[in-house]
């Protein structure tokens, strides 16, 4: 039961919605300053495509709720839709949902859909609040808000047009509309559960694990909730196992009709039977793990789920088996298991972690008092963050948030059974408050390369973590201002989100250089061996955390130079001469494959060659001059080239490498007479 609340609930609930129209203001204020990260353009550009054509092979590796709901606001709008760039699915999402947000008012169109996107965000804030009132009293509920709206990884994402907030939302609504339901079942109940559950796998393919946290919960409650009177037990554990089990698949049932509504009951995905390239089962066949596949093509056989979800569930899998990750300056190859222990402790704030390490002290005091409560709010803590230390897909806090709230919540409930135990907590607790606002107010606007006190705050996060952590392509507002104040016409920009954004739409005059995403997307861009400063350096470049370490990254020496400047705490600055010859490089292998393309195959191999002689150490390149030299049956000399690149795989950062092997061996023993 809840504690007796000593604010009145007048005041309490004026507190809440004070607390709210802060959340409101922190939101709106970053939403202004921050351009375009990585992967909004395309979620914008899906959403719109869902809306005016119903094609959800756009962008099908997040499911479309967000996005439909994100882009409501542009509809009745005459908007420019470019024509389709690129072929494989991937490719047109990032590429036309570049071209569709800047040939359109690129900043009108973001704060549209990140107000829409914040409503969800708004929304959880309120639902914390309201969780925390029911199981725990009014003034658990109003400190599990306080931690939420001033928690820096929480604002840095609540109004990004991303799934991560709203899955957040609907899967916290998911659980307590199911501690609803076993509290008093009644047909209502179910039917909001099935309804929450729906929403939550429409919002992000994690969803799928709410099945599991709901089971697991309903096992709890046969094992350690038996009901509080006698004549409301049920006669034999049987029956009750039995309704847990019946409402569990009704509850399963809804949520996938609710799924399937949100792909408009189409199994195929695209319309009127356009192609996706590749085929679902060329997508599948992609994964390392022949069950996972069997499982998705069956699945698609029976028409079980929507294709393009079943795209999704593909693409995530692989993406989470080949991704390397970035923590504590190490590149690592793959994901590692301990990633998200150490990125939440490094992006948590101080006071959060101060009030979980209060849970233990008080569930010992309390013993089975709020048993259930804390089941509840433990079970989706445990199961979400167990699959995501193993999952490998080590991208960024922003993958943990849905966990968030429910952590909140304990905090909320320690600390205000701790201080209605003795008031001397009442000042510890306050006092964590206050520095817990401070520490906020001081990432203000700027909350992605939060990282708390402990780790040297912002200004450091870089050392420790990447990607959407520290540098997510947000800050070319603040480096056209620094430029303008230098005066800069001539720089060059290694930008850690070119090609999906575009800097020159900001008036940025620096010339791109390579990145991962050019590898990628091929733009037509010039990349010299030799270039003049200004350079600028993104975060999540200088890590070479996609290029690799040492090196594999073409940006390493910029580790340690000390730069001129930092903006915003993840573009650096260097003036002086450098020497960049496997930016270069790859560069020209990017040339190349435009030029083999256009069949200009001499033209081709003279780009590969001119990158073998600026890179003679890159496996990479080695690798692709023999593949031209082979295709244009010049085999002699693509052995030798093959036989060098498995050479440099096997003895420069071999542990980064190693997967360049097979695919190096398979070339030589088709070379082999």
């Amino acid at each position: 039961m809840p504690t007796k609340s000593i604010i009145p609930r007048s005041a309490g609930l004026a507190v809440a919605g004070a607390l709210l129209v802060i959340l409101v203001a922190e939101l709106a204020l970053s939403i202004k300053r921050e351009t375009q990260t990585w992967d909004e353009a395309a979620h914008i550009y899906s959403g719109y495509m869902y809306w005016t054509h119903a094609d959800f092979g756009m962008n099908p590796e997040h499911p479309p709720l967000v996005k439909l709901l994100a882009t409501a606001p542009l509809l009745g709008h005459q908007l420019r839709v470019p024509e389709i760039r690129g072929r494989y699915f991937k490719e047109i999402e990032f590429l036309t949902g570049h071209d569709f947000l800047y040939s359109n008012d690129a900043d009108w169109i973001l704060f549209r859909t990140r107000i829409a996107a914040g409503v969800l965000t708004i929304a959880l804030g309120a639902l914390i609040f309201g969780v925390g009132y029911e199981m725990f009293g009014l003034e658990a509920g109003l400190l599990a808000l306080i931690l939420f709206v001033f928690e820096p990884s929480v604002l840095a994402h609540g109004a990004l047009v991303t799934t991560d907030s709203g899955f957040a939302l609907f899967l916290l609504a998911a659980v307590y509309a199911f501690y609803r339901y076993v509290k008093r079942p009644t047909i209502t109940r179910l039917v909001v559960t099935g309804i929450a559950t729906g929403l939550a796998l429409a919002t992000k393919h994690s969803g799928v694990l709410i099945f599991p946290i709901l089971l697991f919960l309903a096992v709890s409650e046969l094992a350690w909730q038996p009901a509080a009177k006698e004549q409301d037990r049920p006669s034999t554990l049987g029956r009750r196992t039995f309704r847990l089990a019946a409402s569990l698949a009704v509850i399963s049932v809804l949520a996938v009709v609710i799924l399937w509504a949100f792909y408009g009951f189409r199994f195929s995905t695209r319309p009127a039977g356009e192609a996706m390239v590749p085929a679902l089962s060329g997508t599948v066949d992609r994964l390392k793990h022949p069950a996972q596949a069997g499982l998705l093509l069956g699945i698609a056989r029976w028409k079980l789920l929507p294709e393009a979800y079943l795209y999704g569930l593909a693409d995530v899998k692989e993406i989470a088996d080949t991704s390397a990750s970035y923590l504590f300056g190490k590149v690592y190859p793959h994901g590692v298991w301990f990633y998200f222990p150490a990125a939440f402790v490094i992006k948590s704030t101080i006071a959060l972690m101060a009030m979980l390490l209060m849970v233990p002290v008080v569930l010992r005091l309390r013993n089975r008092a709020w048993s259930r409560e804390v089941l509840f709010l433990s079970i989706p803590i445990a199961v979400y963050a167990g699959v995501a230390m193993v999952s490998k897909l080590n991208l960024g806090i922003r993958h943990l948030l849905p966990v968030y709230p429910f952590l909140f919540l304990l905090g909320g409930m320690a600390a205000w059974t701790l201080v209605t135990r003795r008031r001397a907590w009442a000042y510890v607790v306050a006092a964590i408050l206050l520095f817990d606002v401070i520490s906020s107010v001081r990432s203000f606007p700027n909350y992605i390369p939060y990282a708390n006190e402990l780790w040297g705050g912002r200004r450091n996060t870089y050392k420790y973590l990447t990607d959407s952590n520290a540098d997510w392509g947000q800050q070319l507002n603040t480096v056209k201002k620094y430029l303008d104040a230098r005066d800069v016409k001539n720089c060059w920009f290694a930008y850690f989100a070119d090609v999906v954004a575009d800097p020159a739409y900001y008036g940025i005059p620096c010339k791109p250089l390579t990145t991962i995403a050019s590898v990628w997307l091929q733009p037509k861009i010039d990349v010299p061996a030799e270039i003049d400063g200004p350079v600028l350096v993104s975060a999540g470049v200088l890590s070479g955390y996609e290029f690799g370490p040492g090196e594999l990254n073409p940006y390493a020496q910029f580790q340690s130079l000390r730069p001129t400047a930092v903006i915003d705490d993840a573009v650096f600055v260097y003036d002086g001469h450098f020497k960049v010859p496997l930016a270069s490089a790859l560069n020209h292998i990017t040339r190349a494959q435009q030029l083999e393309d256009a069949g200009q195959h001499e033209e081709a191999l003279a780009e590969v060659e001119t990158a073998a002689n600026l890179a003679p150490r890159s496996a990479r390149v080695q690798a692709e001059l023999g593949r031209r030299l082979l295709a244009m049956n010049r085999r002699a000399e693509a052995r030798i080239a093959f036989e060098k690149a498995l050479s440099l795989a096997q003895s420069v950062e071999p542990g980064y490498q190693q997967s360049r092997v097979p695919d190096l061996q398979h070339e030589l023993a088709y070379l082999t007479p």
